[in-house]
């Protein structure tokens, strides 16, 4: 009996994720990459106008509706700012507020200036609804303080705060122009911010809101309502009205 043998050669190929094909970025994506890296680096700063989308569509060898397409994502992202019959500039930052800190001290550590005006500052005692949230018995006595905050001379937000009149009695005295409400509080009555429960929602403009940060009435805008606690206890509650141009929150959540 005659026993064939067939022998099989195996070739293995040690480098075979290297021979994977490369996937090809988009180009309008390329596009995007290149603004980005220059308005990050410095190069590109706020208020410049980008080039149009015939020059990027010339500059990178694709068509208009290409450049168009990058143009358009930038804008989405914040990054832009489309004028129509006028051109395309860099828009300005965006703030993402994704920590418990106060204006003065994001701002700082985002390398912008902050500023605050003070609109009012003033006692009340007919406000029911914030002495519940503040644990306070009704009719009690509150300071309120409304102030619009500004980055680089331009309008950011318009904040107003409700404080016991009794547990921060003369702090309206205080100047907020120069000084956060956080250290205040913390250096001169020595409170401690622990964490805030926050309410979000969007609403439009009113014509003095709309004069105020300087956009048109009836503009889309953030509400952010903040009840800040001390160990347990609330001890300040914040409306603020924020610019949607300008700010935007980061949420991280798990499973």
């Amino acid at each position: 009996m005659r026993i064939q043998t067939v022998s099989a050669r195996v070739v293995i190929h040690r480098n075979s994720a290297k021979m994977k094909p490369r996937k090809q970025i988009p180009a309008y994506r390329n596009i995007c990459e290149l603004l980005a890296r220059r308005i990050k680096s410095g190069e590109l700063r706020q208020g410049d106008a980008v080039s149009s989308e015939r020059d990027l569509a010339a500059e990178f060898g694709v068509s208009l509706m290409t450049a168009r397409h990058a143009l358009q994502v930038l804008t989405t992202e914040g990054l832009l700012s489309r004028r129509p019959c006028v051109g395309t500039y860099v828009a300005p930052a965006k703030i993402h507020f994704n920590k418990l800190a106060s204006f003065t001290e994001e701002m700082l550590a985002r390398g912008y200036k902050p500023e605050s005006r003070v609109l009012s500052a003033t006692l009340t005692s007919q406000n029911d609804e914030v002495c519940s949230k503040l644990c306070l018995p009704a009719g009690s006595n509150l300071n309120r303080m409304q102030r619009l905050r500004l980055t680089g001379g331009e309008p950011f937000s318009i904040e107003t705060c409700y404080l016991s009149a009794q547990r921060f009695d003369g702090i309206l005295a205080q100047d907020f122009e120069l000084k956060s409400l956080f250290s205040i509080i913390s250096e001169v009555y020595g409170v401690t911010i622990s964490y805030a429960d926050e309410e979000i929602d969007a609403t439009s403009a009113d014509p003095k809101t709309a004069r105020l940060l300087k956009v048109r009435p009836g503009s889309p805008i953030l509400r952010i309502r903040q009840l800040l606690y001390g160990s347990t206890t609330p001890i300040i509650y914040s409306t603020a009205l924020y610019r949607s141009d300008r700010h935007s929150l980061l949420v991280r959540r798990f499973r």
